[in-house]
């Protein structure tokens, strides 16, 4: 089955060992092939757009924000529906979402659906909220995670089991942002 929709997102592979056996189970995306992430535009472009000229936009607005660490210390919910990490700083991430948003106007984070999307790195959603708070009591004691952000995937798929690949990895502007310390 050809892919059906793209996302930009920043992989965060470090997350893996204490969030992967719970995102197997409590994330869907997991179980389409896609890596520990933090969203920066989803859905982006249809996959049958994506060209050479789309890549060229992506990678400069990708460009445009520096590279960053990042510390991922804290669990944090939306409801009582979804478990996620709450990225620190967020501001690259917001400054991530913001550069591709207005290089690709007529593809606004989630469809529209939120004015200012809150970055995150799901851990679980759509399951029971005592299954929900038992993968946070685990997690607690394992944080905090710390990565260095350099890339940008853009990746595609469908919701088949293992369909999402990663299409390009652009790369974010080599100048660090200095983070107080």
């Amino acid at each position: 089955m050809p892919p059906t929709e793209s996302a930009v997102l920043v992989a965060v592979p470090e997350a893996d060992d204490v969030v992967g056996r719970f995102r197997a189970r409590l994330d869907r995306s997991a179980a389409w092939g896609v890596p520990p992430h933090v969203t920066v535009l989803y859905p982006f472009v249809a996959p049958d757009a994506i060209d050479q000229p789309v890549l060229d936009r992506l990678a400069e607005a990708v460009g445009s924000v520096s590279r960053f660490d990042v510390t991922l210390a804290r669990l944090a919910w939306f409801g009582d529906d979804v478990l996620w990490l709450a990225p620190e700083p967020d501001h690259p991430f917001r400054a991530l979402t913001a550069a591709v948003s207005n290089h690709f106007p007529d593809h606004p984070p989630y469809g529209g659906a939120e004015s200012d999307p809150v970055p995150h790195l799901t851990v679980g959603h759509g399951a029971p909220v005592d299954v929900l708070r038992a993968a946070e009591d685990a997690i607690r004691p394992l944080l905090p995670v710390r990565a260095r952000i350099t890339t940008v995937l853009l990746m595609q798929g469908s919701p088949d089991t293992a369909s999402w690949h990663t299409v390009a990895e652009l790369n974010l502007s080599a100048s660090l942002l200095w983070n107080g310390r």
